[in-house]
This record gives C-alpha cells, sequence and structure tokens, in this order.
C-alpha cells in the first residue's frame, strides 16, 4: 500500500478519526479531534467520508514525504505550510506528487492543525477507531504520537478538482473565548452566590491544560457538596475539584469520576477552547438547554448546506 513516510513528527501529532464510541464500558475514553469543525472541514475539502481519518498536527514541526500521487487539505491553527519549500494556503486542497516534501512551521495562531489526504489514511481501527489516546495506549500506531520514521498507509486516490473554503467561513483564532454552559443536575451543590461569580469572572488556560482537560485559574468556586460517588463524565463537563479552580474535560477525559459538575461547555464551544494557548483568557456564558439544542442543530445545517466550497 502507498504511504507517506514521517521525516519529523513535531512536538504532538496524532492520528484520529472522528472518535471512539460505545466503549466506555471498558474504560476507553472517545479520543477523536478536539476541533472537530477543522477536522471535518479538511476531509470535506477532499471529499472524503466524515470519519476518514486524519493527522492532528498540535503546536507544529511536522515533516512528512510523500510516497503517492494523492491530494492533501490543511485546516486548523494558523502555521506555515511548505510543499517542496514553496509555501501554500490552508483551507483548501492541493495534488500531491511523489517525493513531494510537506512541512510544518509552528503556529502563530490556533494550536491544532489538521491535515487529511484523500481517502484518509488506512490506519487498522482498535476498538472500533484509529483515533489515539496516549494515556490509554490506544489507536493510531501502536497507541503513540507519530515517530520519525513512521510510515502513515493510504490509498493512491485523486479528489480532482481542488477546493477551498471561503474566507468569511474561516475560523479566527485569539487568545479569548466566550464558552456557552448548559448547566447540569448538580448545579444544585453550587448557591447563587457561586454561581453568579463562574459567570461573571474571567478565566486563564494554565500551562496543565491538555486533551484529557482543560485546567483554568481565576476565582475560586465553591459547593455544598463534601463527597459524591464516581460517575459518568460527559465530554465539556466542569469539573470543581477541592480547590476551586474548574476543569473542562476534553476528548481524553476520564470514563468517570468524582468531583461535582457545575455544567457542560458545548462542542461547537470546546473547539474553540482547544485552539487556545496557556495564558488566554475565557469566560462562560449560561445558556438552556434548549438553546444548545438549536445551536448544535444550525451548526450542521449550516456546515451541511454550506456552498462556499470554491474552485
Amino acid at each position: 500500500m502507498s504511504h507517506f513516510i514521517v521525516k519529523q513528527p513535531g512536538l504532538l501529532t496524532l492520528i484520529q478519526d472522528r472518535g471512539r464510541y460505545g466503549a466506555h464500558n471498558l474504560g476507553l475514553t472517545n479520543g477523536g479531534p478536539l476541533d472537530p469543525l477543522a477536522f471535518d472541514w479538511a476531509n470535506r475539502l477532499l471529499g472524503n467520508k466524515i470519519n476518514d481519518t486524519c493527522l492532528e498536527v498540535s503546536f507544529g514541526g511536522l515533516t512528512l514525504e510523500s510516497q503517492v500521487d494523492s491530494c492533501m487539505a490543511i485546516t486548523g491553527a494558523e502555521v506555515a505550510c511548505k510543499v517542496n519549500g514553496k509555501l501554500i494556503e490552508q483551507w483548501r486542497s492541493y495534488h500531491i506528487k511523489k517525493n513531494d516534501l510537506i512541512e510544518f512551521g509552528y503556529t502563530t495562531a490556533g494550536v491544532r492543525a489538521y491535515l487529511a489526504v484523500s481517502g484518509g489514511f488506512k490506519i487498522p481501527p482498535s476498538f472500533g477507531s484509529s483515533a489515539t489516546v496516549v494515556r490509554e495506549n490506544v489507536g493510531g500506531l501502536n497507541g503513540e504520537k507519530l515517530q520519525t520514521g513512521d510510515e502513515l498507509p493510504c490509498s493512491p486516490e485523486s479528489f480532482g478538482t481542488c477546493l477551498s473554503v471561503a474566507e468569511a467561513d474561516r475560523p479566527q483564532y485569539g487568545n479569548q473565548a466566550i464558552l456557552r454552559v448548559v448547566l447540569g443536575y448538580q448545579q444544585q451543590a453550587f448557591r447563587t452566590l457561586q454561581k453568579l461569580k463562574f459567570f461573571s469572572s474571567r478565566y486563564t488556560v494554565t500551562d496543565r491544560s491538555d486533551r484529557m482537560g482543560f485546567r483554568l485559574e481565576g476565582e475560586t468556586i465553591h459547593t455544598d457538596m463534601v463527597s459524591m460517588l464516581s460517575e459518568g463524565i460527559c465530554h465539556g463537563a466542569i469539573q470543581i475539584p477541592a480547590d476551586g479552580q474548574p476543569i473542562v474535560l476534553m476528548n481524553d477525559r476520564q470514563t468517570i469520576g468524582g468531583y461535582p459538575k457545575i455544567g457542560s461547555v458545548i462542542p461547537i464551544d470546546t473547539a474553540k477552547l482547544a485552539q487556545l494557548l496557556p495564558g488566554s483568557s475565557i469566560t462562560f456564558e449560561e445558556i438552556s438547554l434548549e438553546d444548545a439544542h438549536n445551536i448544535h442543530t444550525l451548526h450542521l445545517s449550516c456546515y451541511q448546506n454550506c456552498t462556499t466550497l470554491d474552485h
């Protein structure tokens, strides 16, 4: 089978599909792209299936050598990308020839970029998914981040006409975000004053944030809940541990936990959080479950019906 060779793996490059679902009973978390919007665009630019396997390139530094004629697309965080030493634009597809050298610089806005190839990388699934979760040593190639010399198998496919995402529909990455939150059933463990403080305060992303969870620093939030049984944790859940500093749980979170949760960040906004560097600031905004449903439905509708793929 044709493949790409990893010449330099970058700081943290992971093989990801849309995630591993239905395995929480085995203690396996979801994994998958931290920014599914950018991931989906990369596949769409090539006419791939939504779950085709891509690379999530955190912070940059990746270099690949193609051993196949194919097409590729790069989306997500702003990063200088070159093919054979020539700068190329993100958010569009390109034809790639055998022996082409693809280089990523380091991100200048945002954190995570996504690289897709026609037909996706052909990685054997592990527990139903190719998504890499290093903490669990599952998925990808041997459950690890990419290493120098790794070979990424793919099919010699070509999408044909190259496409691009219109400028107006490309996300803008910065150093702050407003995260919309649906309160959970444990909100009753937080007094009204504590909830008001949570939603009126500004928090900073700390350097202890990773794919498991983003640890924040700011106003201390207190809860009346002294202890609780461990229970399943959803994506975006906001844990309030003993020190009162919120943790937003992400794709590689543990499957169960015993800290009280004030609510959950909606998926569209966890994608924004995933693109923030340490030191960035965030605020939280309460929305209803109905509003969250409407936002999600409108997002899917706009994405599926979008006509901003330019030739």
